[in-house]
């Protein structure tokens, strides 16, 4: 049994479809099924059940996915060791992350570590906060990245920014040209908010208790550009961190106004189980996340935001705290 059929396994397993898995492999989806069911004949049992779409494991395969998970993870520790000998950085870095930490803020830290490492392997997921949590917990990803970690006895968690709110509003709404805004402004204002589900919305409620300030709910979505989209519309104003704006600022289709008399942040942290240990590649990634993308050498890495036609989004972004050195 090679070790690749078994890598191939697991990531039928994970995505539970052949196709998907086979695309990420480089081969066909009947080689990739043939490969599988090679394995289940040698094991004399089913490994997936075949019946659901997506595919599930059977009881044995639940067993036998998380023995192969052990024993790829083993073995790319000590190809790790070897290659450390080597100055060579090598093997996967899997990385879940809330959707609304995006490409515009991750891009840059993609690009130079693909530049940097071009033998590692870089998978960027992007999921939401109850799957970033729990692939984590089950190991299908190295780090997690998302906002208001959950303290468990089993995690890790390493901070990376504190990203200061904004209140965000369409160009034509009252409080648009305005520089500045105290929260008490806020007061009956109709808001787009994020659902009860989500760390994000007890916090934002949170916030606004303590600044004993009242607002109308009139939408709710789990994910940042759902609001925004609302918010262009003229449905209402938000709360989000300044750098999910900074797009539609600098385009002039949301305003973007800091606040003054309060300090209301978002924190971003990585995630990782205790147990786990860090492979080189993940140990480099994560000495990247403390940089400044603003330095990386990489070809369109710089995101200068001269010119922008919304000077307060520019201003709250440079307030935005690395906390991860």
């Amino acid at each position: 049994m090679h070790l690749r059929d078994l890598d191939l396994f697991c990531e039928v397993a994970h995505l539970g479809s052949f196709s998907k898995a086979a695309k990420a492999h480089g081969m066909s989806q009947p080689a990739a099924s043939e490969i599988v069911k090679s394995i289940e004949e040698h094991l004399g049992c089913e490994l997936l059940n075949r019946s659901v779409r997506p595919l599930e494991l059977t009881p044995e395969g639940h067993i036998y996915y998380a023995g192969c998970r052990q024993l790829l993870d083993e073995y790319r520790r000590l190809e790790d060791r070897v290659l450390q000998r080597r100055d060579k950085v090598v093997g996967p870095v899997r990385v879940g992350a809330i959707y609304s930490v995006g490409l515009l803020q991750m891009d840059g830290y993609v690009r130079e570590f693909e530049r940097l490492y071009p033998d590692a392997a870089l998978d960027l997921q992007y999921l939401h906060p109850e799957e970033v949590l729990a692939r984590v917990v089950s190991e299908e990803v190295d780090l997690g990245l998302m906002s208001f970690p959950p303290k468990r006895s089993d995690l890790n968690c390493i901070p990376w920014q504190d990203q200061p709110i904004v209140v965000v509003v369409p160009p034509e709404h009252s409080l648009a040209k305005r520089d500045w805004l105290k929260a008490e402004e806020l007061e009956g204002e109709n808001l787009v908010g994020f659902t009860a589900d989500l760390q994000m919305r007890t916090e934002t409620d949170k916030w606004l208790k303590q600044a004993k300030v009242h607002v109308n709910v009139v939408h709710a979505f789990d994910n940042i550009e759902n609001i925004k989209r609302a918010v262009e519309v003229g449905s209402g104003i938000a709360l989000l961190p300044v750098p999910t704006v900074r797009r539609e600022a600098e385009l002039g289709s949301l305003v973007a106004i800091p606040l003054e008399d309060v300090t209301w942040f978002r924190r971003l942290a990585l995630i990782h189980k205790r147990t786990k240990p860090f492979t080189t590649a993940i140990t480099r990634f994560l000495e990247l996340l403390q940089q400044d993308p603003e330095t990386f050498s990489g070809p369109g890495q710089s995101h200068d935001a001269a010119g922008s036609r919304n000077r307060s989004v520019t201003d709250a972004a440079s307030q935005t705290k690395s906390i991860a050195r």
